[in-house]
């Protein structure tokens, strides 16, 4: 057995990752859900251990002490040949096993606990590193607001419903046994009603659970869509209040929460159905013992004592059956939630490349070599792309929505990997580099600006946390955004809050800018960073651009062709395909797309 005890964290979750895919990936079913669950909660297993060792001594403490609770009863009434010293000592015994009892279940209880949210920390943490290996072309097409309520929702369930249930069916399997031989050990008779009656409750349950199945799953992934919908419609606030959507959006959102209350409904009426059955036959079962054995201690075959320390086995040896009973919703919602976290887990990585040599010597050279590409099979995006770019030259791309523009710097950065061709950095091709290095060489600011919730200061260093705030400082000045930033209350202290909610978008896309200002790399991609900064502020920013990218490539797309006069190619793109290349003097003697494209930014509506 391997001592995780002496792993660093990296080799613990290589040899989680591994042993998980020999063991368990792609495996469906009751059971290979339960091993893929308790297999990341193995390190924890120490407590389990201990759990089930209290359980048993509890168990042992809760079968004996009817049997002394009995023994003090018959002495009370005067029933046998018990001395008033035998009452004393059979009192201590109910005494302390009462104790054992109150502290075995204590220690019980935390240690089941520890198990079950350090589970829930491991199973959590795994979810969250997978996101990161997963490739962007997943993150892309699936829910984020989903992908939210598996991390949290749907593992709550799943570790709450399938390590609490484990731990209740078999503390409920130890009582069972337990009181089971006891009874047998008091008197057969009443055995045989207790055994004979209390399994109609596991009967009853699993017709209850055969019903509530579907709605349970369908309740799990309704909860998925909600979280779904209120993140993609909190994300958008403002635009459904610029066009008038609130009466719109609030209608579907009640169309959603209807059917999942609906859904609700139906899977808590059969989990409360569930509880009420077991106890009514359990009642049947205590009756039935009460009965049976005042006629028997009227017959004089048992006494007083006995039938007190048997109506509480009776109770001991239903309450197991009533407890799963209970469980039994929060297991098949469990099922669901596991359903949908391991569907997650299960997918597959971005392929590694820890067997490729860093990306070292770039001198910015980029060439893309009949090159094709597409997100969705059936539709071609990129076809045959040729392009050579030498070192420090500014190439712009510009074209209609959907030419591909974005699409060239997800291919260069690798986000997504090229369906046919090849693209090469300083001569290297960029598929027999690690992407860690090859993204280290770019410089990236985005039209949309992400921003976390800390320090201006913490947000400019994303890319460097270590460096210096004269060099953070340098880059807010080359940014423009230094004059700003000395004028708020804590300045570089001052928290950013809800990405960024604090700040207007020029101010938000002008500390990305300096993020990138401070990494100073050899390439520069600039995908409508500027889209949302004044015109003002865009020609310093432009201005600190062509200082820091002196010498160094540079890639920008731009639908205000008015930015990128000033590059050394222009791409002209249409459907995929470069259909003019030059500069933009050269283009506009073609009087071809591109001239059409930039003199349409001039002519006034009539």
């Amino acid at each position: 057995m391997k001592d995780y005890s002496r792993l660093s964290s990296n080799d613990m979750r290589a040899d989680y990752t591994k042993k998980f895919k020999q063991k368990y990936s792609g495996k469906k079913g009751t059971f290979a859900t339960l091993r893929k669950v308790f297999f990341y909660a193995r390190q924890y297993r120490f407590y389990l251990y201990l759990s089930l060792f209290m359980d048993v001594l509890n168990t042992l403490c809760n079968v004996f002490l009817p049997i002394f609770i009995g023994k003090c009863i018959n002495c009370a009434v005067g029933v046998g040949n018990v001395d008033f010293n035998s009452l004393y000592i059979n009192m201590l015994i109910v005494l302390g096993l009462a104790l054992g009892s109150a502290i075995t279940n204590f220690i019980n209880k935390i240690s089941l606990a520890n198990y079950n949210y350090k589970g829930t920390f491991t199973i959590r943490d795994k979810l969250f590193e997978k996101l990161q290996n997963l490739p962007i072309g997943y993150i892309d097409t699936t829910s984020h607001g989903d992908l939210i309520s598996r991390m949290i929702n749907d593992i709550d369930i799943m570790t709450d419903g399938f390590l609490e249930s484990f731990a209740v069916a078999l503390s409920g399997l130890t009582t069972i046994v337990g009181t089971f031989v006891a009874m047998l050990l008091l008197n057969l008779k009443l055995a045989a009603i207790i055994i004979i009656l209390t399994p109609l409750s596991i009967i009853i349950s699993l017709i209850i659970v055969k019903k509530s199945k579907k709605h349970v799953k369908k309740e799990v992934d309704l909860q998925g869509e909600i979280s779904g919908y209120l993140e993609e419609y909190i994300g958008g606030e403002r635009i459904v209040k610029a066009f008038n959507h609130e009466e719109k959006s609030i209608e579907n959102f009640k169309i959603l929460n209807e059917r999942y209350a609906t859904t609700a409904k139906k899977s808590i009426f059969y989990s409360t159905l569930t509880n009420p059955s077991t106890r009514f036959i359990n009642g049947l079962v205590y009756g039935a013992v009460g009965l049976f054995g005042c006629i028997l201690a009227l017959n004089g075959e048992i006494l007083v004592g006995t039938i007190t320390s048997y109506l509480s086995y009776a109770n001991s040896f239903g309450e197991p059956f009533t407890n799963i009973s209970d469980q039994v919703t929060d297991i098949q919602q469990a099922f669901a939630a596991a359903a949908r976290v391991f569907t997650v887990l299960e997918e597959k990585n971005e392929p590694s490349d820890e067997a490729l040599p860093d990306l070292l010597d770039c001198t910015g050279e980029v060439e893309l070599k009949n090159v094709n590409f597409s997100y969705v099979p059936k539709t071609q995006l990129i076809q045959n792309l040729n392009l050579s770019v030498k070192r420090g030259q500014k190439v712009a791309i510009v074209g209609p929505t959907g030419c591909g523009k974005s699409t060239i710097i997800n291919l260069l950065m690798r986000f997504y990997d090229v369906n046919s061709g090849y693209i090469t950095v300083s001569d290297t091709p960029i598929k027999e580099v690690s992407r860690n290095s090859l993204r280290a060489k770019y410089g990236m600011v985005l039209q949309d600006t992400w921003l976390f919730n800390s320090t201006i200061r913490a947000n400019i260093a994303y890319g460097n946390p270590n460096a210096p705030i004269e060099d953070i400082i340098a880059a807010a000045k080359l940014a423009g955004i230094h004059e700003y930033i000395e004028k708020l209350p804590k300045k570089y202290d001052t928290e950013i809050i809800e990405g960024g909610s604090n700040l207007s978008q020029g101010e938000k896309q002008l500390i990305c800018i300096a993020r990138v200002m401070l990494l100073k790399p050899p390439m520069l991609i600039l995908d409508e960073a500027t889209s949302n900064i004044d015109t003002r502020t865009e020609k310093s920013v432009q201005d600190a651009f062509d200082t820091m990218m002196k010498g160094r490539t540079s890639f920008v797309v731009a639908h205000r062709l008015s930015t990128i006069t000033s590059a050394d190619i222009i791409l002209v793109m249409n459907k995929g395909q470069i259909i003019e290349q030059g500069t933009h003097k050269e283009l506009l003697q073609k009087k071809g797309f591109y001239a059409n494209l930039y003199n349409s930014q001039f002519e006034s509506s009539n």
